[in-house]
C-alpha cells in the first residue's frame, strides 16, 4: 500500500484519507452523525471513552495516545474509522490490514475494536461501522475480512453479513 491514494502524508491531523469512507454507509447515519477517519485531537473527543466500554484502556496521556497516532499513520496498515455526533465520538472501529504471502502476496483485513457507546446503541451505528470496514477492505485489496468476537455477538456480525468460519485460539500474557 505504499503511495496508496488512501493514505495520508505528513502533519494532515487524519488517520488515513476520506476518500476511503463510503458515501451510502455516511447517507445511512442518523442525521447530524458524522463517519470519518480517526484524528490526531480526538483524544479530547471522548475517544478513549467509547473504547473503555469494550475492553481496559489503562490510563494513556494525550502524548502517548499522539505517539501511537503517528506509529499507526506511518505503518499504514490501520484504519480507525470514527462516529462523530456534536463533536464527541460516539463510536468507533478499526481495520487492521494484513500483508500476506498466501492468495498471490494478498492483504487480509482484520476487523477490532467495534464498539458504540452505550449512550447511542439501537441506531445502527455498530451495522454502518461494519460495512463500513468492508468497504475499506475491499477498496484497498483484501481478499477477506475477519473478526474474533464473543459467542453473544454473533447475531450481531451476522446481521452484518459475516459467518462463522474456523475456531479462534487465544493465550494471554501477563505483564510485568
Amino acid at each position: 500500500m505504499t503511495n496508496s491514494p488512501f493514505l495520508t502524508e505528513g502533519d494532515d491531523p487524519q488517520l488515513f484519507s476520506s476518500k476511503l469512507i463510503s458515501s451510502e454507509v455516511q447517507e445511512a447515519l442518523p442525521d447530524g452523525y458524522t463517519l470519518r477517519p480517526l484524528k490526531r485531537d480526538d483524544y479530547s473527543k471522548g475517544f478513549f471513552e467509547v473504547l473503555g466500554q469494550l475492553s481496559v484502556t489503562g490510563e494513556v496521556s494525550q502524548q502517548v495516545f499522539e505517539e501511537r497516532f503517528d506509529l499507526m499513520k506511518r505503518m499504514g496498515c490501520y484504519f480507525v474509522v470514527c462516529v462523530e455526533a456534536v463533536d464527541e465520538i460516539v463510536a468507533c472501529a478499526t481495520l487492521i490490514v494484513e500483508h500476506k504471502f498466501l492468495h498471490e502476496c494478498g492483504q487480509a483485513g482484520h476487523i477490532e475494536d467495534v464498539v458504540v457507546s452505550d449512550t447511542q446503541r439501537g441506531k445502527k451505528l455498530g451495522i454502518r461501522l461494519i460495512d463500513q470496514l468492508k468497504h475499506m477492505a475491499q477498496a484497498l485489496g483484501c481478499y477477506k475480512v475477519l473478526l474474533n468476537c464473543k459467542e453473544h455477538n454473533v447475531p450481531f456480525y451476522e446481521k452484518c453479513s459475516l459467518s462463522t468460519a474456523q475456531v479462534q485460539m487465544t493465550r494471554y500474557f501477563d505483564r510485568d
